[in-house]
């Protein structure tokens, strides 16, 4: 173990939010009177910011609309990932056995930190993360490294001392620019080869193999 702290984003990196974020878009959508996207095309937003997320799908970039988007997707997608989102294969595990080794863990997503740590606490999870950092703490959201870096300096270490796991180039682009290592991870719709013009330490085809190539 070469690094003094692993910290993770959430949506398709430790869990599988697909059916609540289907739900929340093709509820908005209807409601907005747009077309509703399909599910490939909403999958491929995963690791937005919603409102981000809302205008690349509907070309609307007024902010109101945006904030009417955010609203009816929470009626719908916003329950139901509080009542459970599963997790991948070995995401628990992989958890546990770094806390177990002493090396801290953490999640910084784009996702609200209410509904993150109501996740992670259904899968007894939420109270070995030394660092919870959720879109709505930061300014600035990713790729700007303001989540990843201020999660660094609470744990007192250096960028370079920590490993961030991602399944997106946003993800790719957040570590490079906090001057972070960085880890792909293939549980999402990005294909191993967009990670090629960014510095990574190791591309895990799951977390599974993550976890055996961290030795833990």
């Amino acid at each position: 173990m070469n690094y003094k702290a692993v910290l993770f984003d959430f949506d398709y990196t430790l869990g599988d939010a697909t059916e609540a974020i289907v739900a929340g878009f093709t509820h908005a959508f209807r409601e907005m009177g747009h077309p509703i996207p399909g599910r490939e095309a909403i999958r491929g937003t995963v690791g937005l910011m919603l409102e981000d997320a809302y205008t690349e799908l509907s070309g609307e970039a007024a902010p109101e609309r945006q904030a009417q988007f955010r609203r009816y997707f929470m009626e719908v997608g916003r329950p139901m990932q509080l009542a459970g989102v599963p997790l991948f294969p070995g995401a628990k595990e992989l958890l546990l056995a770094l806390r177990e080794a002493g090396v801290p863990v953490g999640v910084i997503s784009s996702k609200r930190t209410e509904t993150l740590a109501a996740i992670l606490d259904k899968h007894g999870l939420a109270e070995i993360l030394s660092v919870l950092t959720g879109g709505d703490q930061v300014e600035q959201p990713k790729p700007d490294p303001e989540g990843l870096l201020a999660a660094v300096k609470s744990l007192n270490l250096r960028p370079e001392e920590v490993l961030y796991c991602g399944d997106t180039v946003i993800d790719a682009e957040t570590a490079r620019r906090a001057g972070a290592r960085f880890c792909p991870v293939l549980n999402g719709v990005t294909p191993a080869e967009a990670f090629a013009p960014f510095p990574w330490e190791h591309v895990a085809s799951d977390l599974i193999e993550l976890r055996r190539w961290l030795g833990v």
